[in-house]
This record gives C-alpha cells, structure tokens and sequence, in this order.
C-alpha cells in the first residue's frame, strides 16, 4: 500500500489499490465524503461491475456561511448504518484525499480498525492552471465512474 500506518488512521493508498480492495474484500465499503453538489455534478464512482455501491455520505456539505461548507451532524451514524461492522475496510474519498484523512482520523476515533484514505481523491491535483480532473485522482486514473 502506498502509506502504512500513517497517524490516526491505517494508512494511505492510490485509486489504484482502493479498487483492488474492494474487488478482492467483501466487506470494504468505500465512502465518498464529498458534497451532493459534487457527487451531482462531477460524478461519482461507479461500483456496479463489482456488485458495490459506493456510500455517498458527506462529511461537510453547502450552504455555510459564505463560502464555508458545514459539517453534517449525522456522518457518524450514517457511516455505522452503512458499515456496522467495524473491523471492515473503509475506504474515505473526497475530491483531492484532503477531506477523506479527517474522516479516515474520525472513524478510527469511533472504532473503525481500518480506515484509509484514497490519495488524490476523486479529481485528483491541480494542475499548473488550477485546474482539477488532469493530474491523477479517480477519474483521471481511468477507474469506473459516473455521472447523474
């Protein structure tokens, strides 16, 4: 794996070795922490070839204040509903692997024994015009995705 025993949490990995796990193990459940406006309008990834469905539960979502997102009160819960079993594999992604340490570091603080957190997120980096969706990520990695 890309990172093992990274503080806080079991570790980083790429796109790449997310998708291996959830191929290989039943139980890993990848939770994509992003907003609804993301999932919405950006896509989001598609488990269906491997009879999965990625868990869309936002950590933080709009309308804040300004320009600032608001943390969902319910992630906890709604992580425990979709996985019970604490010892299975969670897999945090966001747009850019930022937001997904802070959740990876916040379930293992409620239990979980494997949280990672998928580098490069979904988008990935930005590139040399602060542009999203060409530097690495989900996407841009060629794994399977979608957009409503």
């Amino acid at each position: 794996m890309a990172d093992e025993a990274v503080e806080g949490y079991a570790g980083d990995i790429t796109p790449e070795e997310a998708w291996e796990i959830l191929k290989s193990e039943e139980n890993a459940v990848l939770v994509d922490v992003r907003s609804a406006a993301e999932w919405k309008f950006i896509g989001s990834p598609d488990l269906s070839s491997i009879g999965k469905t990625a868990a869309l539960i936002e950590w933080k979502g709009y309308p804040g204040s300004g320009d600032s997102m608001v943390e969902n009160p319910d992630f906890i819960a709604n992580v425990k509903t979709t996985c019970p079993d604490s010892k299975a594999k969670i897999l945090s992604l966001c747009r850019s692997g930022q937001r997904s340490i802070s959740t990876s570091v916040l379930l293992t603080q409620e239990g979980y024994s494997q949280c990672y957190n998928v580098l490069e997120g979904f988008e990935g980096n930005k590139n040399d015009n602060e542009q999203r969706g060409q530097v690495g990520g989900w996407k841009v990695r060629g794994l399977p995705w979608k957009q409503s």
